[in-house]
């Protein structure tokens, strides 16, 4: 199945060009479309695309840049050039550039017909040339590729392993450097990875002889010329519209120093958080962190003396404070692991206290266990400020518990003075002005019963007494007491009573009669 991109400044053409191609014999998969060359070099990143049908003159980045930069980056892909100009000098460079054709508008059907064919069969015929060697090559750089991973992550230890490994590339393992990159990413939109196209461009900065890929996953680690300069990387990631964080490792001599340079690439990554603007990081920037200090534990009680107010703009300034990124980026990554564990930790002492109180409510302490869960620390603060306000929240209606049997008196003299009217418990709880669960699990624990159970015997008390005293019709007395329809009245009646309202009123109408005739027989 083939995939095919077309590109071209005009929409009618490229419009034109996907009709047509629809129309050939061909085994078409996708037909992708753009209308610039800096868009389908993002589609040719993105996409296993096979061959490209590209105007020359185009804004932004024309059909000759787009097959330069693809060539540069080393993205396999086959181009067919339209153009309205005959020139030699276009077509010459389309050609140096591995162009397959050159075709000049206005397109005929049947030389695009034949052009595409010509370059899928070659394609085909390429494919299926290179397929045995391909397959034993990736085999066997795969092998290498896992014992080195576990080399380097310190569950291989050959000698005559590493010294066969070390002479296959003797210049890159004589000076290289460890390099792992985090693709940036914002909480819930998580986004798709961009590690092949990240892989591609380190290859295209450092040279196949300059780059070994040892790890995909979760992040992408390279073995990179420690001759290149450094910024090199993110300035081709940033280049390449890729936002991704760069960790690099000084300089290692020899294959020996793999395992070690592992570690201190974990230990480069975890800092990474503390400078959320940088997009490289080197061993310079935690050379002169400081490796002893104090949690500044007074601060923290002081904040947390702030919380059961109605001051949540304090508690916001609070946490920015303590975890302001200037004091952070003084100390090395576990004096901020450590401040995060000492605030969860006073968190769950007041949380502690209040759980009998929150009902079905909860905060969610556990997601805030490890900092590197978390796309960045701004993501981590930002979590860790909205639970803390959840806390503040709670703790306030709990601290103002001896309000307990005020509210909820008022909250039954409302129900039986409302009782008539559309009435749920979020009517009833702002009417008292405190939290929906907080009133809920306060009711309930109070009064024996849940609300909409309470407000149903309270409309069918009042409905025995009318359907007994009154000749209301049963549909009014439904209305009467709350009831939107007939139907729901009567089912909730039948519920209380195990009677129909029909029954119950002629059953006390007879026992009324009962009792008049008693009454009359003895005077």
């Amino acid at each position: 199945m083939i995939n095919i991109l077309v590109v071209d400044d005009q929409k009618h053409i490229r419009d034109g060009l996907q009709a047509m191609l629809h129309q050939f014999p061909l085994e078409l998969n996708n037909i992708y479309s753009a209308a610039s060359g800096m868009e389908a070099l993002i589609l040719l990143r993105q996409h296993n695309i096979h061959i490209v049908i590209t105007d020359i003159m185009m804004p932004d980045m024309d059909g000759l840049a787009l097959m330069a930069k693809t060539k540069e980056e080393r993205i396999e892909v086959e181009y067919l050039i339209i153009s309205g100009y005959s020139d030699f000098t276009y077509a010459q460079k389309a050609i140096e550039l591995g162009a397959k054709g050159y075709l000049l508008k206005p397109l005929k059907r049947e030389d695009l017909q034949t052009s595409l064919e010509h370059v899928w069969q070659e394609i085909q015929t390429r494919q299926t040339l290179t397929y045995n060697m391909q397959h034993v090559s990736r085999l066997a750089r795969e092998t290498d590729r896992k014992e080195l991973r576990m080399f380097m992550q310190g569950a291989l230890n050959d000698e005559a392993w590493i010294l066969q490994i070390q002479e296959q590339n003797p210049s890159l393992w004589h000076n290289y450097r460890l390099c792992l990159l985090r693709e940036k990413c914002w909480i819930n939109q998580p986004g798709s990875s961009s590690v092949h196209s990240m892989e591609a461009i380190a290859y295209s900065v450092f040279g196949r002889q300059g780059c070994v890929c040892l790890q995909h996953s979760p992040y992408l680690i390279l073995a990179v010329d420690a001759a290149i300069d450094p910024d090199a990387l993110p300035a081709a990631l940033k280049e390449g519209m890729i936002d991704a964080i760069t960790v690099m490792t000084d300089s290692q001599q020899g294959l020996k120093m793999l395992p070690g340079s592992y570690t201190q690439v974990h230990e480069l990554l975890q800092h990474s958080y503390l400078f959320p603007d940088q997009y490289i990081i080197l061993p310079a920037a935690i050379e002169h962190m400081e490796q002893q200090w104090q949690l500044p534990y007074e601060e923290l009680y002081e904040l947390f003396q702030s919380v059961g107010t109605d001051d949540s703009g304090k508690i916001a300034q609070g946490i920015s404070a303590i975890f302001h990124k200037n004091v952070l980026q003084r100390y090395h990554i576990r004096y901020t692991q450590q401040l995060c564990g000492a605030t969860v930790q006073m968190m769950e002492e007041y949380e502690r206290v209040i759980r009998p109180y929150m009902g079905e409510e909860a905060l969610d302490l556990e997601s805030l266990r490890n900092l590197f869960d978390y796309p960045g620390m701004r993501d981590y603060i930002q979590a860790l400020q909205q639970q803390l306000l959840r806390l503040n929240q709670f703790y306030f209606e709990y601290k103002h518990s001896y309000r307990n049997s005020q509210d909820l008196n008022e909250a039954i003299r409302f129900i039986h003075e409302s009782y008539h009217k559309p009435l749920d418990l979020a009517m009833v709880s702002n009417h008292v002005s405190l939290n929906y669960a907080y009133f809920s699990n306060l009711f309930k624990k109070n009064i024996g019963k849940g609300f909409a159970e309470y407000l149903r015997d309270v409309r069918m008390d009042k409905a025995r007494r009318l359907l007994a005293e009154t000749d209301h019709k049963i549909v009014e007395v439904a209305a009467m007491v709350g009831y939107e329809s007939y139907k729901s009245f009567t089912r909730a009646f039948r519920l209380v009573m195990e009677i129909q309202p029909t029954e119950y009123r002629q059953m006390m109408r007879q026992k009324v009669e009962r009792e008049v005739q008693y009454h009359s027989t003895n005077i």
